[in-house]
């Protein structure tokens, strides 16, 4: 009896230890541009290393989620990362900004805005030299996002999460023809005739994929190879994919791999999109989307984590 309870008191006095060695962080508003406002995950220790979060596409906001579906992915990755003594800046991407004031275009909208906006945000805590290193780390779109801000040697590190390795016009058809396979052709049509330039009438079941207002947008996306774009960079990479992500596949994670021979690759079972376990098929994926307290798998955030400690 008197073993049993010194073996208690021993496993206490280790979770008490384990508990203790997370860093306390504050979470606080911060406009990094006129139209860049996001979290600032603050440590208490002094000169941390910051990493840049950047969401997905669409209206993901910078906990990941969007309308109807909260998941709060990228909050509980900068909560994780910030409890590791990481300072991290989550933010909304500049679409909110600009619906808020009524002003948004999306004619207007080029990829290569959001590649400036994160550049101005990395030159904004830069110039406040807070911080040791500097870390960019994109999810889904914002992989590409980050990659190409981050070149020229202005991070100190990247991350890409659940990024893609090909064009986005050959992803985005391999992701419809997956459920639809008779749409394929009609698909790499329309992409054929954007890049022509011409102007084409979307099937109804494409309509909201290929809406003439985002065609513009579309098109400055699909100008970038990520497998050529990543071989430029001259950093510390990381590429972080998950064996159920429906939207990238880890395909797209070993194809990265192949174009940087120098990155880690971390492929995490049982991983999807939203960074979350799926230990069941499609149906406990989809729900996974708008569940805001499934927890993010904690190798997640373990890899960043070990990989930050590299730089």
């Amino acid at each position: 009896m008197i073993m049993k309870k010194t073996i208690t008191a021993v496993l206490l006095l280790l979770q008490i230890s384990v508990f203790g060695q997370e860093s306390k962080f504050t979470e606080s508003e911060v406009a990094a541009t006129p139209l860049i406002k996001g979290t600032l995950y603050a440590p208490e220790k002094t000169k941390p290393n910051l990493v840049i979060l950047i969401a997905g596409s669409g209206p993901t906001d910078r906990n990941g989620n969007q309308a109807g579906m909260d998941n709060n992915s990228l909050r509980f990755l900068a909560q994780g990362l910030a409890k590791d003594g990481n300072a991290v800046y989550s933010f909304d991407k500049r679409i909110f900004a600009q619906a808020a004031a009524g002003n948004m275009n999306e004619d207007a909208l080029r990829f290569s805005d959001f590649i400036n906006d994160v550049k101005e945000i990395i030159a904004y805590f830069r110039a406040q030299n807070k911080y040791a290193k500097v870390v960019v780390a994109g999810h889904s779109e914002g992989a590409l996002i980050g990659l190409m801000a981050a070149q020229d040697k202005r991070a100190d590190g990247y991350v890409s999460i659940a990024g893609p390795a090909r064009p986005i016009d050959q992803i985005i058809t391999d992701q419809v023809a997956a459920q639809m396979a008779s749409l394929r052709p009609e698909i790499e049509g329309y992409f054929d005739k954007m890049r022509k330039g011409e102007k084409f009438e979307a099937n109804p079941m494409l309509q909201s994929l290929f809406r003439e207002s985002v065609r513009p947008y579309m098109l400055s996306w699909m100008q970038y190879t990520p497998t050529d774009e990543i071989k430029k960079l001259q950093i510390p990479v990381l590429i972080v994919n998950g064996t159920k992500d429906l939207q990238a596949k880890a395909t797209e994670a070993e194809l990265l791999k192949a174009a940087k021979p120098d990155a880690k690759l971390v492929i995490i079972e049982n991983m999807n999109h939203v960074l979350k376990e799926i230990k069941g098929g499609d149906a406990e994926n989809g729900q996974s989307y708008a569940n805001p307290d499934l927890p993010v798998m904690p190798e997640m955030i373990s890899a960043v984590n070990q990989f930050i400690k590299t730089l």
